[in-house]
């Protein structure tokens, strides 16, 4: 029974030097293989993209200069029909020039200006979360390659267990060969067994070695054989659902609501002020012919009347990408939730599992207890002994195994709800 409880022990709790040393937990692990991974970069791509759009954005609301200039010739000018005498009224000529600067202070874009900016920037935090999203996929992974290492670790702490069991046989049947009770033959046995736990020892190290570099290689840091994996803590059952999916979902709701207030402004009638100024012949004086500088200045109204044409549309359109962005939301929901349950049953079932595996540890490891004494006082053979030595370490891996996959299990969970 002692055994039982140092092994369920040994899961939970680590060597303090141990753990200053160079321990690695599945917290850290997460972090690292997110900040490693080459999506990441596109984070600050994203940032740099907004911070562009968003400047090119603002300078629609200052005021826009232009230079313009014409040349003409027109069939007929303005001519006064009438003749004063002794006076020579100005004719104006046909050919005419003109070259002129406005300035143009544009005000109904003015509230353009301010939905583009948040069309723009809803659609930066819908990037952003679309991004975690695919991050957050790197948990998966994580977990396989963490959980993986886990298991070769504690199999082969049982391993060096059963060994140890297996060297106190060797040494009870070497006492009674030399007291002529027993073959050396009984010896052999359990040093052949002895040397096909190592080789399952040097398996289990290969395995453990090549999981350590694939997580290394994730997370972007090498890690050395004497590197130890630190247990989770088993962690609680929620249901409820957090997963960066809704929030790009939600993002993407933004976009559509910000683009439809946008929408709104494109039947808005357009005023500006204006300022112009420039030469021309004529000028603003059409009796006066020669070369004149001017300026004039005002408010202009400009309504493109065709926007109507398309704004319904256009407005059942937005309602409709809302509409699939809900559907989607659902779906996700759904499906999330279905799975949720299902790896709930399945942490109920281990559980249920390890609780039985104690009892059948406790029983197999008090048998072995009898077989060893048994053994010693020449009541059994070696291979009984051997046999009951097998059945312990048979229902110490189970419940290893059975352990790891509950600690797995809820991880999973937790990853699939997002909490």
């Amino acid at each position: 029974m002692n055994k039982v409880i140092i092994f369920f022990l040994s899961l939970l709790f680590l060597h303090p030097i141990t753990l200053r040393a160079q321990w690695l937990t599945l917290d850290q692990a997460y972090q690292m293989a997110k900040e490693n991974y080459p999506l990441i970069k596109q984070r600050e791509l994203i940032r740099k993209s907004g911070q562009y759009s968003m400047e090119n954005i603002a300078k629609g609301a200052l005021p826009q200069f232009s230079i313009a200039g014409q040349a003409t010739y027109q069939s007929e000018v303005t001519e006064i029909p009438i003749k004063l005498p002794n006076q020579d009224l100005p004719q104006i000529s046909k050919d005419q020039y003109r070259i002129y600067g406005e300035l143009v202070q544009p005000l109904t874009d003015l509230i353009t200006v301010k939905h583009q900016k948040e069309i723009q920037e809803a659609t930066m935090q819908y990037a952003t979360d679309d991004l975690e999203t695919e991050l957050y996929k790197v948990r998966d992974r994580v977990n396989a390659l963490y959980f993986a290492i886990l298991l070769l670790e504690e199999q082969r702490r049982q391993n060096a267990l059963t060994k140890q069991d297996i060297q106190n046989g060797i040494n009870k049947v070497n006492a009674a060969i030399q007291h002529g009770t027993d073959f050396r033959s009984s010896a052999d046995k359990l040093k052949a067994e002895s040397l096909k736990i190592d080789q399952r020892d040097i398996e289990l190290t290969a395995s453990r070695t090549a999981y350590l570099e694939m997580l290394g290689l994730f997370i972007g840091q090498a890690l050395s054989e004497t590197t130890e994996l630190q247990p989770p803590q088993p962690v609680p059952v929620l249901i409820a659902i957090d997963r960066p999916e809704l929030r790009a979902f939600s993002s993407q709701q933004k976009v559509y609501d910000a683009q439809a207030r946008l929408l709104h402004t494109k039947t808005l009638p357009r005023f500006s002020l204006f300022l112009q100024g420039g030469a021309g012949r004529p000028a603003l004086n059409m009796l006066n012919n020669n070369f004149r500088f001017y300026y004039l200045g005002g408010l202009r109204l400009n309504w493109t009347l065709n926007n109507y044409y398309t704004h319904k549309r256009e407005k059942d359109l937005l309602d409709l990408n809302r509409e699939m962005i809900a559907v989607q939301k659902e779906t996700f929901l759904f499906n999330t939730n279905l799975q949720l349950h299902q790896e709930a049953s399945e942490i109920k079932k281990i559980q249920e599992l390890l609780i039985t595996d104690q009892k059948i540890l406790a029983l197999r490891t008090s048998v072995k207890t009898a077989a060893s004494a048994q053994l010693e006082n020449g009541v059994i053979t070696v291979n009984d002994y051997l046999s009951e030595v097998l059945n312990e370490e048979n229902a110490r891996q189970q419940a290893i195994l059975h352990h790891l996959q509950l600690l797995q299990a809820q991880y999973i969970l937790k990853t699939t709800s997002g909490n």
